[in-house]
């Protein structure tokens, strides 16, 4: 039986509970972190308790989740935390500050702020896998990159092992939000790539295609067992 622990923040999203159902599958000890004020709480409990997972609710705070990971001892931390682009929009014209400076960057920031926290009294480091974007750049004027480009700078500065999955679109029929501006966009993205990848641009094709909830959860799960993903940013094919 395998001693990995996973701790997955972002667990209750589209990419968090396929991972949370492959890691379990692979035989990881897997802790699910769900919203602490979230009003679906007891039902994620009772759904990861279904996929054989444990869930988790402690406070965004940095002294509790340190608290917490140390209790769970991770050999994985995965950061998957994100809003949609409609919920950041109707968050800034309120002045709210829950959008993508908040939650997209804030959230992951204090995570690993607490994982390296937490890894300074564990036998070994875990490793801090960040569900990133293709495309992330700190200099970006979409806020959407620039917070994740924020982000891997900080990462690649820590003393944690880390891996950065850089996907494209995430679709597929079994999501729960709508999102038809991002499946068609994908469906768009996805036929024009074909003509070059005809052509032979490979590259091109692999790096911005599409990929499911079930491919990319794969992926972070293989990607976490592998010692030569540490410090690596992976994309394209490397996804699939």
């Amino acid at each position: 039986m395998t001693s990995r622990a996973a701790f997955v923040a972002g667990a209750t999203g589209y990419v968090g509970r396929a991972l949370v159902r492959v890691l379990v599958e692979r035989g990881w000890r897997t802790v699910a972190h769900l919203r602490p004020d979230s009003p679906e709480r007891d039902t994620w409990r009772v759904r990861f308790a279904g996929m054989g997972a444990t869930a988790d609710a402690t406070p965004w705070d940095a002294d509790a989740m340190a608290a917490t990971l140390l209790s769970v001892q991770p050999t994985a931390v995965f950061a998957l935390l994100g809003t949609t682009r409609q919920r950041a929009r109707a968050s800034a014209a309120r002045g709210q500050a829950d959008g993508y400076e908040h939650v997209d960057y804030g959230l992951t920031a204090l995570l690993l702020r607490a994982t390296q926290r937490a890894a300074r009294e564990m036998d070994a480091s875990p490793r801090f896998v960040y569900l990133s974007s293709v495309g992330a750049d700190a200099a970006s004027r979409n806020p959407y990159l620039a917070v994740r480009g924020r982000l891997e700078a900080e990462l690649r500065a820590s003393p944690l092992p880390w891996t950065v999955v850089r996907p494209s679109f995430i679709t597929g029929p079994d999501r729960d939000e709508s999102r038809p501006a991002e499946r068609i966009g994908a469906t768009l993205v996805d036929a024009a790539l074909a003509i070059p990848g005809l052509l032979g641009a490979h590259r091109l094709r692999d790096r911005w295609r599409s990929t499911t909830a079930d491919e990319l959860a794969r992926a972070l799960a293989r990607l976490a067992e592998d010692p030569r993903a540490d410090g690596a940013v992976v994309e394209g094919d490397g996804l699939r």
